[in-house]
């Protein structure tokens, strides 16, 4: 009691429930009420009908309800004796009358709860990568074995640059449930047709079989897809090795490939059986590759109100992830909350498709599209002109602007765009064609 339970459930923006409100509503009696007169067992008894999702302090102390949590994902939100006493000491509760008894509580329900506990949490943001099934973890590529889901074959995908870094490790880490390895090119010549047709074609899994994608965002995005896609949909665990597929293109689901005409544009929703992120991995990455992902941690950050690209690396992943996960996990197909992932998107996917993928990096058109959609919020730029240092795209201008009209959050070929309002984040803006355009141009050599 007084860990805090209730709040994360709140904070999560997740359809919640609490035993306590479920007793009292079942029994027709406030829980203090219940406990002066028919006594701590009469109430666990009670608690042990209940469906739960944020669990009594005491609920595990009935092997009911330890037996009922064994098919359910369990989180431990841990927190010290002395924080939990503070909220609780007034409170009124009937186990938080006498400061030595709270205590003796504590100690005696912690081997419990380390029994049933699938997640052990420190915060919020713990409670988010658990549920979403985002494991983070130094080290955590050599221990891929224990961390990927299932016990079937597995089908390790990468690129060859990636393959020769960390591939080895990957490999001895799945022992023998590595089946098959393959291989995808490098770069956004991963997300075409013709990769993915090769993959589809080498494959060998059974429906049994997890595709493990090892490397950067469209490693993870084009090997996603085919996951979605072989078989009618095989599971997958993304192992995300750059620090932009870390906090953002292996979180969430979202899986695709491009076509001449736009980036994207051919995908599935498709959430992974897990994720682990290693942030480990990114000590190999060379500075431009880790500029490239700062330019996602920067969008988290403005869209959280929150500077995240200030946080030591560690924090910074689990962080941003943290906050990427939780919108996804209210909105999982992108029908609402979710668009406002897209802030600056629209503008750097126009880019990109200018360019037609080649000279253009991610990382350097989401800095730019960033750069954009602050000043049509007449917002302050310093922030992206000083950690991320975006340089003018040399790109068509005519075809930067036929790639925007046809953007998947375009209708009837107006661009409708993310942007930061008085309020917070806004998703779906329409604006004068003459506006965007003017902003666009401003973004090209």
């Amino acid at each position: 009691m007084g860990a805090g339970k209730t709040t994360v459930a709140r904070e999560l923006g997740l359809p919640a429930v609490d035993s306590d409100d479920l007793v009292e509503a079942s029994s027709g009696k406030p829980i203090p009420e219940i406990f002066g007169e028919e006594g701590e067992v009469a109430f666990r008894a009670l608690e042990e009908q209940a469906i739960v999702l944020a669990l009594g302090g005491g609920a595990v102390t009935s092997a009911g309800v330890r037996d009922a949590l064994g098919d359910t994902l369990t989180v431990w939100l841990d927190v010290d004796v002395d924080t939990c006493w503070e909220r609780v000491r007034d409170s009124g509760r009937p186990l938080a009358q006498d400061e030595a008894e709270f205590r003796r509580l504590f100690e005696e329900r912690r081997r419990l709860y380390a029994e049933v506990a699938d997640v052990v949490a420190r915060d919020v943001h713990d409670v988010v990568l658990a549920v979403a099934g985002v494991h983070v973890e130094r080290g955590a590529v050599k221990r891929l074995g224990e961390l990927v889901p299932g016990d079937g074959a597995v089908a390790l995908v990468s690129d060859p640059q990636v393959a020769g870094i960390h591939g080895m490790d990957a490999q001895l880490a799945l022992g023998t449930r590595l089946a098959e390895t393959h291989e995808l090119p490098p770069g956004e010549e991963a997300k075409t047709l013709a990769a993915a047709d090769r993959l589809w074609q080498e494959l060998r899994l059974d429906r049994s079989g997890t595709i493990v994608a090892l490397g950067g965002g469209c490693t993870t995005d084009a090997a996603g897809f085919v996951a979605a896609t072989y078989l009618r949909g095989v599971e997958w665990t993304p192992v995300p090795t750059s620090l932009v597929a870390q906090v953002d293109a292996a979180i969430g689901g979202k899986t695709a490939i491009d076509l001449p005409q736009g980036k994207n544009l051919v995908g599935a929703f498709h959430w992974p059986a897990r994720t682990v992120v290693d942030p480990a991995l990114l000590e190999t990455l060379p500075e431009q590759q880790r500029l490239e992902g700062m330019a996602e941690v920067v969008k988290a950050g403005l869209l959280a109100g929150e500077s995240f690209w200030e946080l030591p690396d560690d924090e910074l992943v689990r962080r941003s992830i943290a906050f990427k996960a939780a919108i996804c996990l209210r909105d999982p197909d992108e029908r609402g909350e979710r668009t406002l992932l897209n802030l600056g998107h629209t503008f750097a996917h126009a880019l990109e498709a200018a360019a037609g993928y080649e000279g253009l990096t991610h990382g350097r058109a989401v800095a730019l599209g960033l750069l954009a959609a602050l000043r049509l919020s007449g917002r302050d730029t310093g922030v992206v002109e000083e950690v991320l240092r975006p340089e003018p795209a040399r790109v068509d201008r005519e075809r930067a602007w036929e790639a925007m009209k046809r953007d998947k959050k375009a209708r009837g070929g107006v661009p409708r765009l993310v942007l930061l309002g008085a309020d917070g984040p806004e998703a779906g803006v329409e604006l004068p064609e003459a506006e965007i355009r003017r902003e666009l141009d401003r973004l090209i050599a």
